[in-house]
């Protein structure tokens, strides 16, 4: 099946059913509404020109029209290239440029930034307002108004591209990573193996954006014929709000997000019984807060292991695995784990020489499948090395246990070498996350004459809440050891963070490395 096929099956199980559903002013879109707008811009589309292969995008804001416009062009058989609206306008206008994009269809909040992006996109010749008539380009109603309803066969199939994603700007130049339709399919597989909506169809609330995960999961309960909620932002209050009233049973958010949530008075006072899947991902959970979930939100935490290069969910910690056999949450040695290897994936350790390693050995987690990228567009030296042995190479160090759970103690490039030893970040971070007080952490290396490398702590504190870095260091070293507390805290009102959420190690580490002519100890 293609990408498109998927929404067409969902829309097939009821056109007046409601599809997108604006969150506080309640307008509704039915998937024969939506539908019927993909055919006719599809045919838009074609009209001018665009066939098979040639590339398009969306710069939007969480919205309707925005989500069909993604639709019509993927119907159209062309390349859905993603852009992330929270990007700076340098890191968009370069993905567009070095992906080829010849569409944009845009919201008019964006509107200032359309004269930049003509003149730095030259090859972009279709710019289409999706909200209203733009200073620089048709609005979306008016440019499809003659087009027809019928549809057309763009002679694509699952071999095809259909979605080029670029990979996260946090450690240099964003990479292309392209997908067919044989490897979405298999997301949509590896998914609906996993969440289960037999009773009703599922009510998504999309707070995340659309063009990255959160549209992703989207599209799942779009195909099982359920309605998204859109939001414009993620809001704690508004997230509350929206599910008590329309009673959302299907969510993801990213860590960063949940921990705001966590910690709105809000929450406190929500009911979270509709809930029945709440997704998260993109970064590690640290298992208290994990517990604080279970207890806030119910048995619904639903972890889910992936990439841009393999699509999520390549592994996968369920609902059920959070728990204990008596029902309570489970333990660090769970809790700390992503998941066991989804059903349309392998996954195995590898070393450097491409030997795969037994149950308890550290070394790279590799993968297989067919939600593997077909490659990064235009740059085969790092297509080969993401896929050497044969194996799909994700940059995360980590082992599996006996029962074939997966743990990652780390990014291969964020290892601290302290005094000759190996320091994973990532076990520090979830000790010092433990702390009543903390909302996230950062953990880096830091030059030292003494040690190498020294690792240096960065604190964001809950609002309102107090702590000191010797309280840090001494948490990290009664559940650590001396070796791997912090040599220095620092405390920030905020991390910084990419367009995704993701905290920028790079960023901070840079910043503590200036004027060394190497970037390790």
């Amino acid at each position: 099946m293609r990408l498109i096929d998927f929404f067409d099956l969902g829309a097939r199980r009821d056109p007046t059913a409601p599809c997108f559903v604006y969150d506080g002013t309640d307008q509704a879109y039915s998937f024969g509404q939506v539908r019927e707008l993909t055919v006719r811009a599809a045919n838009g589309l074609r009209a001018d020109g665009f066939s098979a292969g040639m590339k398009g995008a969306v710069l939007s804001p969480n919205d309707a029209m925005a989500f069909a416009c993604l639709l019509a062009i993927v119907r159209a058989g062309m390349v859905w290239v993603t852009v992330n609206p929270k990007n700076a306008l340098e890191e968009n206008c370069y993905i567009l440029d070095s992906f080829e994009c010849e569409v944009l269809f845009y919201h008019s909040a964006f509107e200032s930034a359309i004269a930049e992006i003509r003149k730095r996109v030259p090859r972009i010749r279709r710019f289409v307002c999706i909200d209203q008539p733009g200073a620089q380009a048709p609005a979306l109603m008016d440019w499809i108004r003659d087009q027809p309803t019928t549809e057309f066969d763009p002679g694509t199939g699952p071999e095809d591209v259909v979605l080029l994603q670029a990979t996260g700007g946090t450690t240099g130049v964003p990479k292309g990573a392209m997908h067919t339709n044989r490897s979405v399919e298999a997301y949509f597989a590896n998914m609906l193996a996993i969440v289960h909506f037999d009773d009703s169809p599922p009510v998504y609330l999309a707070a995340a954006p659309l063009t990255h995960a959160g549209g992703f999961v989207a599209l799942v309960a779009l195909a099982l014929g359920g309605q998204v909620i859109l939001q414009p932002k993620v809001d704690p209050q508004l997230i509350c709000a929206a599910i008590e009233k329309h009673r959302v049973s299907f969510m993801f958010l990213p860590p960063t997000a949940i921990y705001a949530l966590l910690a709105s008075p809000a929450a406190k006072e929500c009911d979270f019984s509709s809930l029945r899947y709440f997704i998260y991902g993109a970064a590690p959970m640290a298992p208290e807060k994990l517990r604080d979930c279970i207890k806030l939100f119910g048995p619904v935490m639903c972890q889910m292991f992936g990439q841009t290069e393999t699509i999520f969910p390549v592994a996968y910690l369920s609902p059920r695995d959070h728990l204990a056999p008596d029902g309570q949450p489970a333990d660090d040695s769970r809790l700390t784990s992503c998941g066991r290897t989804a059903p349309f994936a392998q996954l195995a350790i590898m070393d450097d020489t491409g030997t795969l390693l037994g149950d308890g050995e550290i070394g790279e987690i590799v993968v297989r499948g067919t939600s593997i990228m077909a490659g990064y567009f235009k740059n085969p030296e790092e297509t080969a090395r993401a896929s050497a042995f044969g194996w799909h190479h994700t940059g995360d160090i980590g082992f599996r246990d006996e029962q074939g759970f997966y743990f990652i103690v780390d990014r291969k490039k964020d290892m601290i070498v302290t005094g000759g030893l190996n320091v994973w970040s990532v076990e520090v971070e979830k000790v010092i996350q433990s702390h009543q007080s903390v909302m996230d952490c950062a953990v880096v290396g830091v030059p030292d004459d003494k040690w190498g490398e020294a690792i240096k702590a960065v604190v964001e504190l809950k609002p309102g809440m107090s702590a000191t870095a010797d309280e840090i260091v001494s948490l990290c070293k009664s559940q650590l050891g001396s070796v791997k507390a912090p040599k220095s805290v620092e405390f920030m009102s905020a991390l910084p963070r990419s367009a995704v959420g993701k905290v920028l190690k790079r960023e901070l580490r840079d910043r503590f490395w200036q004027g060394h002519r190497r970037r390790v100890g």
